[in-house]
């Protein structure tokens, strides 16, 4: 410190240290040398005689940890009730401003080495401004967000068994089986809108063309894939696949109303862990197609979750009705609640929690509704059209399906799996009777999956069930109905938005009943599917 300072300095510090005030004509050169090289004081609390709760606290704390213009105080005591001289101040305020003078120095030779650095950040900063005005006036809402998701699948069918002559199928009067190698897609554009944080209006927009596919389930219901999807008026069409709103009523209730919406979208608890995204019957009705048959249309639903804890087990309930023919305002042809509606209505019960859930569900459907899935014996047979039941002189057709779904989950992931599983059962009843032959359908199915195998993220798994295949007749006849599906899959999760599953698939008597007795018939898959979300 030079002299000259120390001079100004001295004055405050002996001041500040004396029994007394003491005056300018008192002080010496010792002293100023002596306050010179006084320690600085670091922190107010070095003084045991200033308490918070003194007026001047914060002014003397800000003098100490910011500016750092204090020293002195061996014995611990800053006595702020004695008086100063005005020197003593001019030099304690000196001591202040030389530290703001070295700060302003530091900052100014930082500014000029950095100068270049940040005239780049000024750059970036007013073109990010630029672009968040761009944006805001641009912008399609300040309520609605865009979700999309597309999928390829490129692989192919083979079939074989006794019954297969050539390239024709059982049952099929000699058609040719799609057995080439496709590449089919899927693309779904989602506009979810909220207006109040809480609820949904969802806008989804679809495009494909499996159509002509065998994953689509032309021939042979059960090798349908999940995701596979066409338009009615033909490949590379688009169409308006989901529109509804969703908004709570209170605490624990849920209400939807749509004109197009799926039943299996309104439910309190999805009842399966099993997420291969394959086949529609394993993966996509949970094994039971009869009771979660996706039926799609105008609906109105409501679900009602027991509103718990985070991680403690939960009631839930659901009740949903979706009408097929909801647009027609012909009453021989369709209508809301009218005998030619084709709808269904849906109720799910069930508990759940931390890794695991049970659900019961029943479904009524009407005809002119389906069970989704089955052998194409059963599946043939739920599609009876109503026109066809009332000129046979058959009654009001329906079906009634029950389904107990159900899973558990490891704690931990690795190679200890989840388990799903399954069961339902169709009745059809009414005038079916008339021109089809089941009377009961059933189906199960136990999937397993291992998250996290090999590589964090990857996962891998193996589903095993019958679709829904014709147990009883309405003539008392013995069945031959029976089949098996299996699908083993793998998922490279390759980044958030990038997956890629390759998938085998083995179908035994696709056909179920319509394969000749004594004959066999089984179809074996394999794909790689590709999925994108963005």
């Amino acid at each position: 410190m030079k002299l000259f300072q120390k001079l100004l300095l001295a004055p405050a510090a002996l001041g500040l240290m004396a029994p007394v005030a003491a005056s300018a004509a008192d002080l010496n050169i010792a002293g100023v040398s002596q306050y010179g090289s006084e320690e600085q004081v670091t922190s107010i609390t070095q003084f045991s005689d200033v308490q918070p709760t003194d007026w001047a606290y914060q002014a003397l704390s800000n003098l100490i940890e910011r500016y750092g213009c204090v020293a002195g105080y061996p014995n611990g005591t800053y006595r702020g009730s004695r008086a100063m001289t005005r020197f003593e101040a001019a030099a304690l305020l000196n001591a202040c401003l030389d530290r703001i003078t070295e700060v302003t120095d530091e900052l100014k030779r930082l500014m000029k080495e950095f100068e270049k650095e940040l005239a780049v950040l000024k750059g970036r900063v007013d073109g990010l401004e630029a672009k968040v005005a761009e944006l805001e006036a641009t912008q399609f809402s300040t309520t609605t967000k865009l979700k999309g998701e597309a999928t390829f699948d490129l692989g192919a069918y083979t079939y074989g068994g006794s019954a297969k002559n050539g390239n024709t199928g059982p049952g099929l009067d000699g058609e040719n089986l799609l057995s080439a190698m496709v590449f089919n897609y899927d693309v779904r554009l989602s506009f979810d809108t909220s207006f109040t944080g809480k609820d949904l209006l969802r806008t989804r927009l679809r495009s494909g063309n499996y159509g002509e596919s065998a994953f689509d389930g032309a021939q042979y219901r059960s090798t349908k894939l999940d995701k596979s999807f066409e338009s009615g008026a033909g490949p590379q069409v688009v169409d308006v696949d989901r529109l509804y709103y969703t908004f709570p009523v209170g605490n624990e209730l849920k209400a939807t109303l749509g004109a197009l919406v799926r039943n299996t979208e309104m439910l309190a608890i999805t009842p399966s862990a099993y997420k291969s995204y394959i086949t529609d019957f394993l993966y996509g009705t949970y094994g039971t197609s009869g009771t979660y048959n996706k039926e799609t249309g105008s609906g109105v639903g409501l679900v009602w979750k027991q509103k718990v804890k985070k991680g403690n087990p939960y009631l839930a309930a659901a009740v949903n009705y979706v009408a097929k023919n909801a647009y027609n305002g012909a009453p021989e042809a369709g209508g809301v609640m009218t005998d030619n509606s084709a709808g269904s209505f849906l109720a799910q019960i069930g508990g759940a929690g931390k890794g695991w859930a049970l659900t019961g569900a029943y479904r009524y459907g009407q005809c002119g509704t389906n069970i989704r899935s089955g052998t194409q014996y059963t599946y043939d047979n739920s599609k009876a059209k109503c026109s066809a039941i009332q000129e046979a002189g058959g009654g009001s057709a329906a079906t009634n399906s029950f389904a107990i779904n159900g899973y558990w989950q490891p704690s931990e992931s690795g190679w200890v799996p989840s388990i799903s599983a399954g069961w339902g059962i169709t009745t059809f009843t009414g005038g079916y009777d008339v021109v089809i032959n089941t009377k009961n359908a059933q189906s199960w199915m136990v999937g397993l999956q291992w998250d996290d195998v090999f590589i964090d993220g990857n996962s891998a798994g193996m589903g095993v069930g019958q679709s829904p295949f014709t147990t009883s007749t309405f003539d008392g006849s013995t069945p031959y109905d029976g089949n098996y599906a299996w699908e083993w899959w793998y998922k490279f999760q390759v980044s958030d938005n990038i997956s890629v599953t390759p998938a085998l698939i083995y179908l035994s008597r696709p056909a179920g009943q319509n394969t000749p007795q004594g004959e066999t018939f089984n179809a074996f898959g394999g794909l790689i599917q590709v999925g994108f979300k963005f």
